[in-house]
C-alpha cells in the first residue's frame, strides 16, 4: 500500500534517492517504479549507478562525482544538476536534482522529471538552429546582391573627372539600397541623377535594378536629353513595368528623383524633380531649387514635372540627396535632423575638397545619431564647378 508520501511523490513525478559516503544507494522512493519502471529494489547498492544509465562509463563518472562533492566540496550540493536516466524501455527521462547532505553523511537527492521541458527546449534550439541557418543563407544571398547592386554603380572618380571635384556619400540602411545614383555623359552635357526607391533593403534593391534599366532605356534608346522629358518618359515606364501583369490591381510603387544636366561649354544646368530639391550653394548662401510634388510611377491622371534653367559660376557647389540623411533620427532630444540643418551643414562645408566633405558629412551624421538605428538609406551626391 502506497505511503502518504509515496502518492505525493509520484504526483510531482519526481524520484528521492538516499546514497551513503561510500557512493552506495540505501533507499530509492517508490515512484521509480512510475517514472523508471523498475522496482527501488532493483536500483538499490551499486544498481542505481549502473542499470539506468546509457553507459557503464557515464555511471562511473556520475557516482565518483557524488562521492567526491559529498567528502570534499559539499557547498556545490545546494547548486543541483540536470541529469538523464534510462528506463526500463530503454527511453530517455531527464531529472533535475536537488540535493543535501544529513548528519549521519548520507545525501539525500531529490529528482523532478523534466523531460517535456527538456523535449521543449531542444525542439526549440533545433528551431534556432534552423532559423541560424536559414537567415545565414538570406544574408548570404542579400550580401551578393550586395555585389550585383555595387557593380552597376558608377565610380567617383566620374565626378572627379568631369568637374572640379566632387564626392558620392552613399550609406544603405541595410545591406542593400533602395538609394541609387547614375552619371551619363553624351556630345553636350553631363547627367547627374539620385534616386530614392520605395522602401530599403531588399525591396527597395529590386527597385533600383528597375531604375538602373530605365536610365539607360531613356539615354541609350530613347536618346532624351531634356530632364523634363525623361521623367515623363521615366514615369510612362516605371507604371508598365511594376503593372503590365497586374492591371487589376495597380501597384504604387514609385521613386522620388533629382536629375540635373550640366552644358558642358555653357555650364547652363537644367533641373527637374520629383519630391527631391536641388541645393547650389554660392558666395555662402543656398539657392534650392525644390522637385515637382507629383510622384514618379504612381498614377495620376495629369502630372506636370516643372524644368528649371539655371546659369552656374565656377566654384558654385551642388548637391543631390534623398531624404534619408535629414530624416535621420538623433541628437538629445531624438527628432529628425531636418532639412534647414542639412542646408547649414553644407555651408560649412565651404573650403573643403570632395573627400573632406564626405568624411564631414559622414563624421556629423554619426554625431547626430550616436547609438540610434539608421533611420533610411542615405545618399548625397556633391559637385563643385
Amino acid at each position: 500500500m502506497q505511503t502518504i508520501s509515496d502518492l505525493v511523490l509520484d504526483k510531482l513525478n519526481t524520484l528521492l534517492v538516499i546514497v551513503n559516503n561510500k557512493g552506495e544507494v540505501e533507499f530509492i522512493s517508490n515512484s521509480s517504479k512510475a517514472l523508471l519502471g523498475f522496482e527501488p529494489e532493483q536500483l538499490l547498492g551499486n544498481n542505481w549507478w549502473i542499470i539506468p544509465r546509457q553507459s557503464e562509463h557515464e555511471g562511473t563518472a556520475v557516482k565518483e562525482k557524488i562521492i567526491n562533492i559529498m567528502l570534499h566540496d559539499s557547498y556545490q550540493v545546494e547548486q543541483g544538476f540536470e541529469h538523464a536516466l534510462k528506463t526500463s524501455k530503454g527511453l530517455i527521462k531527464w531529472f533535475k536534482w536537488s540535493s543535501t547532505i544529513m548528519a549521519d553523511d548520507k545525501l539525500i537527492g531529490i529528482g523532478i522529471d523534466i523531460t517535456e521541458k527538456k523535449k521543449s527546449e531542444q525542439k526549440t534550439q533545433e528551431i534556432n538552429r534552423a532559423l541560424t541557418e536559414k537567415n545565414k543563407e538570406i544574408t548570404d544571398s542579400i550580401s551578393y546582391a550586395k555585389k550585383i547592386q555595387e557593380a552597376i554603380l558608377q565610380n567617383d572618380s566620374f565626378l572627379k573627372t568631369k568637374f572640379k571635384d566632387g564626392f558620392v556619400l552613399y550609406q544603405p540602411k541595410d545591406i542593400v539600397s533602395g538609394d541609387y545614383y547614375y552619371f551619363y555623359e553624351n556630345a553636350e552635357s553631363i547627367y547627374v541623377v539620385v534616386i530614392d526607391c520605395t522602401g530599403h533593403g531588399v525591396p527597395g534593391a529590386l527597385m533600383s535594378v528597375i531604375a538602373n534599366s530605365l536610365l539607360k532605356e531613356v539615354f541609350y534608346n530613347k536618346s532624351l536629353t531634356q530632364p523634363d522629358e525623361i521623367l515623363y518618359a521615366l514615369d510612362e515606364l516605371l507604371f508598365d513595368s511594376i503593372n503590365k501583369n497586374n492591371l487589376e490591381e495597380i501597384r504604387y510603387d514609385g521613386m522620388d528623383i533629382a536629375l540635373c544636366a550640366i552644358h558642358k561649354k555653357t555650364n547652363v544646368l537644367s533641373f527637374a524633380g520629383v519630391m527631391r530639391p536641388l541645393f547650389i550653394v554660392r558666395d555662402n548662401e543656398i539657392i534650392e531649387t525644390k522637385g515637382s510634388k507629383f510622384p514618379l510611377g504612381y498614377y495620376f491622371d495629369k502630372k506636370e514635372f516643372v524644368l528649371n534653367t539655371i546659369q552656374l559660376k565656377e566654384n558654385d557647389r551642388l548637391y543631390l540627396t534623398t531624404d534619408g540623411y535629414a530624416d535621420q533620427f538623433g541628437g538629445n532630444n531624438n527628432k529628425k535632423l531636418n532639412r534647414k540643418a542639412f542646408k547649414e551643414l553644407l555651408l560649412s562645408l565651404n573650403g573643403m575638397d570632395g573627400d573632406e566633405q564626405n568624411s564631414f558629412l559622414d563624421y556629423s551624421l554619426k554625431n547626430w545619431k550616436q547609438d540610434e538605428e539608421q533611420t533610411d538609406d542615405i545618399l548625397v551626391v556633391g559637385i563643385t564647378i
